[in-house]
């Protein structure tokens, strides 16, 4: 039988699966997450979708994973204590991080505090000057009395920063060994392990944010393994990065910090995927699941791609501009704008008798009211429910069944607290999610200088499709695409990821002081590393990997850098004469700013190695057919202009190429589609359903 991959995505709510063939068969699974133990929804998903598929698990030849496992960690404090081991006279950099708040005129407003309390800070003499010269030993004899401190403390985790380690390791490298044999129960996270660069608070904080994550992250990945082989899955085991790449689950574990934005990325991968396909290169891509909402773009066929994120505190403002609130962690991530605006994001009235929506919410346990699991308090998915924007009877196929009465209750409960009529309240309801979601959406198009009408709005997520409508009228979007199995669309984004590997080197020098063998010299043992992990995953083949070479450049005086592609290696005096012209490009198109007289400054090295997946080019298609459900209708709420309207309820597979006119209603296994009067909608030869305003498709 052909070799089978799976991609399991973790959410609040819902846990998402797709089992994708050799020859391109999908097939998609939604189940209730277990937040007790997340892998015990993966082993019954697992099992029903092999079932329902015919497959065995020992046909199954890779598993790709996205995860929020480091994500709740960090904002639940449910990591690891941790203790931090510093250069003498620096043990309060995280108390002083950087000046920076997302609430500019609010007194109140004060950060989270650091993850590692005052007293597990210690000091140890030593000192390495900015140009990697030793100016004071590592003081060992002391490094030993830190070790038994903590020792005495029972702490599983250490994380080590040495000042200016980024430019010599060789206090840090010594430091891990002492401690490893001092420590053997504890984990060690070292700043130049994984991030050699300047700028001393973000390589604290980042190094700190490993520590604290990576016995959790690590007991998931042991656990989900056994699980999984329990079942007779034995296949090499992915997770996703927060730049969009693979990386094996073991490397992951020791490396959290790499894998923070894991389940959202997946999703955005998928959607550049899905762009490439169908020819268009500039997509908004909205990813609205049961917990959250999430914007991205992809510009030109590329994703975007940030130095740094914030994680934790209230740092998921759905601004990127907005810092100061959250950890920062200092790898690449895929910038993603994130809300809590998702199907069960709870409707409530505030002290001053304000209505809001979110960003609590009903989660997986109890769940919306209508799930009839417990929950009592109204949601967005109550609400889109009374509104006959679902199915009154159940979703994901009938799997879930849904309790209308109960909603309604709560909704008209709310109504009666607000002196408004039911319907009134649902559709606010309805209408502050997106207002909630266009934040998001703005912050990833206008506010970096975008037009979003230049754009297709690509709506994934299990609620995506109910909202995208309202959502694009609201920004003069006029085309939408919901992809196949929309509902399950991060999961199989992480099928067609690749695996990656990245290596780095500081490399602080003015480029106008730079020789090409200097570089050369740099990035041959950082290409020689990735080659090497690239091998160990199996893309030893020169045509099945991809090697790019960046440097991370600014203008002399500025703080923040830009990744900017060397082309071709070696390096040549050509390649760095070209930087300057290349990177002003860059600068103006992130920035609308230029100056081709400012001096540039080379902070890092870096390259980057992707091992291609095959099923990237593998044509799609569904692996059960495409459903139908036969024609029916139900009056559906489109606001207080036009009011109740009777709405076709069709399956995808009733969609053809022809367009047909909204209202209309499109269920599919793990999604809904609401398309409001004034747009059209049909399906194309791929199975998207395609959504245009005032078209005629």
């Amino acid at each position: 039988m052909a070799a089978f991959k799976l991609g399991v995505d973790i959410g609040g709510t819902f846990t998402d699966i797709v089992l994708l063939g050799a020859d391109g068969a999908l097939f998609g699974k939604k189940i209730l997450s277990t937040p007790e133990d997340y892998s015990l929804a993966i082993e019954e998903g697992v099992l029903e979708l092999l079932s329902r598929a015919g497959v065995s698990p020992e046909d199954i030849a890779a598993i790709a994973h996205g995860t929020t496992i480091a994500t709740n960690a960090i904002i639940e404090r449910q990591g690891a204590q941790v203790a931090l081991i510093t250069t003498r006279g620096f043990r309060d950099v995280l108390e002083l991080a950087r000046f920076r708040t997302p609430k500019l005129y609010d007194m109140n407003f004060r950060r989270p505090d650091p993850l590692v309390e005052r007293r597990l800070r210690f000091e140890v003499p030593e000192r390495i000057d900015a140009r990697g010269g030793v100016v004071e030993p590592l003081d060992e004899a002391a490094l030993a009395a830190v070790a038994a401190q903590i020792s005495d403390e029972g702490i599983e985790a250490v994380a080590i920063c040495f000042l200016n380690a980024y430019a010599n390791p060789v206090h840090e490298d010594r430091a891990v060994r002492i401690l490893n044999e001092r420590l053997p129960e504890a984990s060690v996270s070292a700043s130049t392990q994984f991030l050699p660069q300047i700028q001393e608070f973000e390589r604290t904080s980042t190094t700190v944010v490993n520590a604290y994550l990576r016995p959790v992250v690590e007991g998931y990945v042991e656990s989900l393994a056994k699980r999984l082989h329990a079942i007779g899955i034995t296949a090499p085991f992915n997770i996703m990065q927060s730049s969009g790449g693979l990386v094996p689950a073991t490397l992951a574990g020791a490396n959290p910090a790499l894998i923070i934005e894991s389940g959202p990325a997946a999703g955005v991968v998928g959607c550049r995927r899905l762009g490439e396909r169908l020819g268009s290169g500039d997509l908004i891509v909205l990813d609205m699941g049961g917990t959250t909402a999430k914007a991205s773009i992809i510009r030109d066929g590329e994703l975007t791609i940030m130095p740094q994120s914030e994680v934790g505190g209230a740092a998921q403002m759905g601004n990127r501009l907005l810092q100061g609130a959250g950890y920062p962690v200092q790898v690449p991530t895929i910038d993603i704008a994130e809300v809590g605006s998702g199907g069960g994001s709870i409707a409530w009235i505030d002290a001053g008798g304000g209505f809001q929506v979110g960003p609590e919410s009903a989660g997986a346990d109890p769940g919306p009211v209508c799930y009839d699991h417990g929950g009592t308090r109204p949601t967005v998915t109550d609400a889109n429910l009374i509104l006959g924007y679902l199915n009154p009877e159940a979703l994901v196929g009938g799997e879930l069944g849904l309790n209308a009465g109960k909603a309604r209750e709560a909704i008209a409960d709310l109504a009666a607290r607000l002196g408004q009529a039911p319907v009134d309240v649902a559709y606010g309801i309805h209408q502050i999610a997106n207002a909630t979601m266009n934040r998001a959406m703005k912050a990833v198009t206008s506010e970096q200088g975008l037009d979003p009408q230049a754009f297709a709005l690509v709506a994934i997520g299990g609620n995506g499709g109910v909202h995208a409508c309202g959502l694009a009228e609201d920004l003069g979007v006029t085309r939408i695409v919901v992809p196949p199995t929309a509902g399950v669309f991060s999961a199989l984004g992480l099928l067609l990821a690749d695996v990656e590997h990245q290596a780095v080197s500081a490399f602080y020098r003015p480029l106008d002081a730079i020789e090409a063998d200097d570089v050369n010299g740099v990035l041959m043992p950082l290409l020689a590393e990735v080659e090497g992990l690239l091998a160990a995953d199996g893309f030893g083949d020169a045509d099945a990997r991809r090697i790019g070479v960046l440097a991370d450049t600014k203008y002399v005086g500025q703080t923040w850098t830009l990744a900017i592609a060397l082309e071709g290696m070696p390096v040549t005096d050509a390649t760095l004469d070209a930087l300057k012209s290349t990177f002003g490009d860059a600068h103006e198109r992130a920035y609308h700013y230029r100056s081709d007289a400012e001096p540039l400054q080379l902070v890092a090295l870096k390259v980057v190695g992707r091992g291609i997946a095959q099923s990237r080019d593998v044509a799609l298609k569904p692996g059960e057919p495409v459903r139908k459900r036969g024609e029916g209708s139900r009056d559906a709420f489109f606001g207080e202009d036009a009011g109740w309207l009777p709405s076709v309820v069709v399956g995808r597979g009733e969609l053809g190429a022809e367009a047909r006119p909204g209202p209309l209603i499109v269920e599919d296994y793990d999604s809904t589609i609401v398309v409001r009067p004034g747009w059209r909608v049909r399906r194309d030869a791929s199975d998207n359903v395609d959504l245009a305003w005032g078209g005629d498709g």
